[in-house]
């Protein structure tokens, strides 16, 4: 079967809303019903080239035991059906992660939600594919961490390595560091790990320095970009054309896994990056580019954090998925009236008139020079001198401005 360079898969399931830590938590499972509804008026969600993938049923625990240790997973069933069973030594009844009835078997649908994704673009069945409800980054191998219980992007990760994938390449524009993702794959060299975040200096998880490389048998396979805190687009935009196009082509990916965590927008309660809507859509449309440039065309596109509902979640994904299923959205088209009144009524918020935060930025040139007392400049070269001898990159220290 020979696809077309938008083939995609967008996968939802009404069910995937289960996965919540109740009233009051930050991942409310609004964020995402709320981007899926402006995906839908929108006409995102429907097209000769997409298909829409739904019905998921919870991943078994043979896989999630790829990335999970087995303790792990019996104690988040045990949680599951007892809300006295708190252990704080797995994270399970913190603030952060707090019990749920059914926390299990909703953890493992995001997981099984994510497999489809990326089975859907191994098997040939699509170029690209997207679950916006996945992304829960920071789970351990042994503990939940961060509002995640299971980590559904190393779980679809190791089913490609299973699948016989030898080069997979994960990106994260989180906020935060992708710690967990990291952590289980730090001293496997067929998995290169990516993360563009706020520094750990003022965000939690107070890891992801440039100086974290991988393990002894992966050195240079964990790639760090630390950015300091108030940074926006046009820093953002530089730091990430700085690093990671040219770490992607000297790994060479068969596939690239990408995480769109959306808190570093300046709106975000709970970060303290300054990006607007316009700049995350950038960020998604050079990885659309980079996929086709560097992976062949696949590519497996997740959600995230991110924490302001409803004016940027809803867009900011929208925009993602429009990206993806090669229907790619207009910045300066209005939001649809549809969309609004939909907001309205459901939670007394109001929504956004445009898709776009009417800013315009580009990635400036670190090659063309960079000025070393720039806090920004200097924690690309920081991640330059880290990782680039290890792909046999070369660190131009001299050229200043």
């Amino acid at each position: 079967m020979t696809l077309g360079p938008h083939a995609a898969t967008v996968v939802w399931d009404n069910r995937l809303s289960e996965y919540d830590f109740g009233p009051g938590h930050p991942l409310a499972p609004v964020r995402v019903q709320l981007a899926m509804r402006l995906a839908l008026d929108l006409g995102l969600l429907a097209g000769p080239d997409l298909t829409l993938a739904g019905q998921i049923e919870p991943a078994a625990d043979d896989l999630l035991e790829r990335v999970h240790d087995r303790a792990y997973i019996e104690a988040v069933r045990k949680a599951s059906a007892d809300a006295t069973a708190i252990d704080l030594e797995r994270g399970l009844g913190t603030p952060d992660d707090p019990i749920f009835p059914g926390m299990h078997e909703a953890a493992a649908r995001v997981c099984a939600a994510t497999l489809t994704a990326a089975r859907s673009v191994w098997r040939g069945q699509s170029a690209h594919s997207v679950n916006i409800a996945g992304g829960l980054h920071h789970a351990m191998r042994g503990a939940a961490e961060g509002f995640c219980i299971y980590n559904d992007v190393a779980v679809a990760i190791a089913d490609l390595l299973e699948a016989g994938a030898t080069r997979v390449a994960y990106v994260d524009v989180d906020a935060h560091h992708g710690d967990g993702v990291q952590s289980i794959f730090w001293d496997d060299p067929r998995v290169l790990t990516i993360s563009i975040h706020e520094s750990p200096a003022t965000l939690f998880p107070g890891t992801g320095w440039p100086t974290e490389t991988g393990g002894p048998a992966a050195p240079g396979s964990a790639v760090n970009i630390a950015l300091p805190a108030g940074t926006g687009d046009q820093g953002w935009l530089r730091a990430f054309h700085a690093v990671v196009p040219q770490i992607l082509e000297a790994f060479g990916p068969e596939i690239i896994v990408s995480q769109h965590g959306v808190d570093s927008h300046a709106e975000d309660p709970l970060t303290n990056l300054a990006m607007s809507i316009d700049g995350q859509r950038m960020a998604a449309e050079a990885l659309h580019r980079w996929a086709h440039a560097y992976a062949g065309g696949r590519w497996v596109a997740l959600g995230g954090g991110g924490y302001d509902w409803v004016n940027v979640c809803p867009r900011a994904w929208a925009h993602l998925i429009g990206i993806v299923s090669g229907q790619p959205v207009d910045p300066q088209s209005a939001v649809p009236e549809s969309f609004r009144e939909f907001v309205s009524t459901t939670v007394g918020d109001t929504a956004p008139t445009r898709m776009t935060d009417g800013r315009d930025p580009w990635p400036t040139h670190f090659d063309a020079g960079f000025h070393p007392e720039d806090p920004i400049d200097r924690a690309v070269l920081a991640t330059r001198n880290a990782v680039f001898p290890h792909w046999g990159l070369i660190v131009e220290e001299q050229n200043w401005l």
